[in-house]
């Protein structure tokens, strides 16, 4: 028998979805925690987590973490999800309660920002027990002294040179170091940077603003 169909079973009132791009399967993915994850949807917007199709979920946010926005994001999940505790504005002590709370409330992993100093990093990675993944932003961050410090994971995300980035921390530490990046707006973008030593690809989705105005068009359109 062959095994190249896969059956699929949709929903009327599911139809309307966020899929991730199929060429991000082309990676080789990261294994954490049991449960192997090629694909993350990066989104706060949990109508948005609730109807995409990803192996899980990157909450990074512009604003102070708090436990508030922790509980709702974990519960709006249906895949693992790895949660922002700050870095830049928030630090330190604050960072790690958050990280502590994370854990405890069922986060898959923490996202530390780039500006984190390594020596908060390594409280944190003394005191969990899930990955810590560190966000890289730049050729000329600190890789080795994050790996040093305690984080278990990259998360490339350098705009335009993102690509570049990719393959310097690849060259550094070897093909077994777990690397995620952001993968571009295109198939072709997203399979360089898998190409270029990215285990896993995070992926921008529409924003529900976004999604509603294609949605509105439609309607207008069908009452001419």
């Amino acid at each position: 028998m062959k095994h190249n169909y896969i059956p699929e079973i949709t929903s009327n009132l599911r139809t309307r979805s966020v899929k991730v791009p199929n060429v991000i399967r082309k990676c080789s993915g990261i294994i954490i925690l049991n449960k192997r994850i090629k694909s993350l949807i990066f989104s706060t917007d949990v109508a948005v987590i609730q109807n995409s199709n990803p192996d899980a979920v990157m909450a990074v946010y512009p604003f102070t973490p708090t436990l508030t926005i922790t509980q709702a994001l974990l519960s709006s999940s249906f895949t693992p999800l790895f949660v922002g505790v700050g870095g830049g504005l928030t630090s330190g002590e604050r960072s790690l309660t958050l990280a502590l709370q994370a854990e405890l409330l069922g986060a898959y992993g923490v996202v530390v920002n780039a500006p984190m100093q390594n020596e908060t990093l390594a409280l944190i990675a003394e005191s969990l027990d899930i990955p810590i993944v560190a966000t890289i932003v730049s050729e000329n961050d600190d890789f080795e002294g994050k790996a040093k410090a305690g984080a278990n994971i990259f998360n490339i995300s350098g705009g335009k040179n993102t690509i570049n980035i990719v393959r310097k921390a690849r060259n550094i530490f070897g093909p077994e170091f777990p690397i995620i990046a952001t993968g571009g707006k295109t198939d072709e973008q997203i399979e360089a940077t898998i190409d270029a030593g990215a285990n896993a690809i995070t992926y921008t989705p529409p924003s529900s603003a976004e999604i509603f105005a294609d949605v509105m068009k439609k309607y207008r359109e069908d009452k001419k």
